[in-house]
């Protein structure tokens, strides 16, 4: 089975798999949002986080591979009464514009394996704006023993030290380690091994 195959299996149920609401520590950020704000949501699947983000008056762009969770997610922004800009994309091929966001979301974006998560995480720093921010939630390899949603690849998953390395050119604002129980749909549900961060990328004079 393709990848393409196989997410496009995951999302052609009825049921939201990751549910409908937003992820509770984005909508833990919400006081860092401005509305007007472009925001860009990696691996939105089914829109939870997009929406959202578009119900706090940003100009939100999601992407995904599957063409059945974009369909999701815009009928989910239907659904609230706000604009949501999607496009297909394979995160290995996509474009990444240049300085095109002030946010970027990506929030349980762990199908990457090393090599192919180097390249989005170049990506994501090539798409935000000098002083735009990173909002980005992960599982660590404690995940494993919880068994409770994410990949079963220990190489997939976050530790502080690889996050600290790999946005060691921004402002890390947050960078948060933790066990939270999660009821994300019946895809993240149950104790979970989490970390979180918040990372600022420089504007120019501010470069290290």
């Amino acid at each position: 089975m393709s990848d393409l195959e196989f997410w496009e299996q995951r999302f052609s149920a009825t049921d939201y798999v990751f549910g409908t609401e937003p992820n509770a520590f984005l909508a833990a950020q919400a006081p860092r949002l401005r509305g007007g704000q472009s925001a860009l949501a990696v691996a939105d699947g089914e829109g939870r986080n997009g929406v959202w983000l578009a119900r706090q008056g940003l100009d939100v762009t999601s992407i995904d591979f599957s063409p059945s969770a974009l369909a999701k997610a815009q009928a989910l922004a239907a659904q609230h009464g706000v604009r949501l800009r999607t496009a297909q994309a394979d995160l290995d091929n996509w474009e990444w514009p240049e300085a095109a966001f002030d946010v970027v979301v990506a929030i349980f974006i762990q199908f990457a394996d090393p090599p192919r998560r180097e390249r989005i995480f170049a990506g994501i720093k090539r798409a935000l704006k000098p002083g735009g921010l990173l909002l980005m939630q992960g599982y660590r390899p404690k995940q494993l023993e919880y068994r409770t949603g994410g990949p079963p690849s220990p190489e997939n998953l976050y530790t502080r030290e690889l996050l600290e390395r790999a946005f060691a050119d921004f402002a890390i604002l947050e960078l948060k380690e933790h066990d939270s129980v999660i009821a994300e749909g019946a895809g993240h549900r149950g104790l979970s091994a989490l970390i979180d961060l918040v990372a600022e990328k420089p504007k120019p004079q501010e470069s290290r």
